[in-house]
């Protein structure tokens, strides 16, 4: 027990696992893939894992700590998010009450996983009776818009997210709109950084599709390092969500280190951590809550 587990949700873009694995692997324990026992997405369309994935996978995994999950996570009858809740719930299970359950993406790549895990360890008390003091804590995305030949354009703002519990109520994804405690841990997200065939992929295949601002794809092939400060609103969703975009210089992981340290527009100011972490604390100090129990549990064993 209290153990650090890692889970990830492999589907159709399983190759960038290849990127998000390795940051991670030393510090965690164990690391789990969840996958469709029918290699199917939340939107029910099926994909194939390329053997030369599984090859690369067991060369890699010199300590055996990699665990291929696989069940049945899409039910036709609930939604593309039910279906993303419900796969977080059931991988959580498997990972085990008692440890830290880290959930990230595919296209999630930590910065400095080792940092996090010396913030896990502070918390690791509350691994005790989980279910009396549930938590979750989050860090913050630097969204990649998109990559260039000599670096990458992201969204100039950072956006928070949920990176581990205690206790995986998951009310929608990986939220369980329990107890939040902020830190600046950074993760680059990769969702939009991919080939316009890769993109569009990932567009029809998501919980969200339905959602699509109109205008994305084209202010997203447009976008370059000359002309990035003229673009804005460029979020998928809600356009003026992500108002304006910057540069970094460098696709490596180890340079981006440093420049996301070194970035004023990525530093989060100590105070309001403190007083974002304080309203959590007071907020959620004196509410008592039942055991939570997802509304399509139903659908667990189909």
């Amino acid at each position: 027990m209290k153990k650090i587990q890692v889970g990830f949700l492999m589907s159709y873009d399983y190759e960038l696992l290849k990127k998000s694995i390795p940051p991670v692997y030393a510090l965690a324990d164990t690391i789990f893939l969840a996958m469709d026992h029918k290699k199917r997405t939340w939107s029910g369309n099926y994909f194939e894992v390329d053997p030369s994935f599984y090859q690369w996978l067991a060369e890699f995994d010199s300590d055996k700590k990699i665990t291929i999950y696989e069940d049945n996570f899409y039910v036709p009858d609930i939604t593309g998010i039910q279906n993303d809740t419900r796969e977080r719930y059931m991988l959580a299970l498997k990972m085990g009450i008692g440890n830290w359950l880290v959930q990230v993406d595919s296209d999630e790549i930590f910065i400095d996983f080792e940092k996090f895990v010396r913030r896990l360890r502070k918390y690791d008390s509350y691994l005790d009776n989980p279910d009396q003091h549930p938590i979750q804590l989050a860090g913050f995305h630097i969204n990649v818009y998109k990559y260039l030949d000599d670096g990458l354009l992201y969204i100039d703002e950072p956006t928070k997210l949920m990176l581990a519990t205690n206790w995986p109520n998951y009310k929608v994804a990986k939220n369980t709109r329990e107890r939040i405690i902020y830190a600046d841990d950074f993760i680059l997200h990769e969702g939009l950084a991919r080939t316009e065939e890769e993109l569009l992929l990932k567009l029809d295949n998501w919980s969200h599709k339905h959602e699509m601002n109109p205008n994305f794809l084209e202010k997203w092939r447009n976008a370059n390092k000359d002309n990035y400060r003229e673009i804005t609103d460029v979020f998928y969703l809600e356009p003026e969500i992500w108002k304006s975009l910057a540069y970094l210089p460098s696709k490596s992981l180890t340079e981006l280190k440093k420049l996301v340290a070194e970035a004023p527009n990525l530093k989060i100011p100590k105070m309001k951590l403190f007083f974002r972490n304080f309203g959590q604390w007071f907020k959620h100090s004196k509410i008592s809550k039942p055991t939570y129990k997802p509304k399509f549990e139903k659908y667990f064993n189909s």
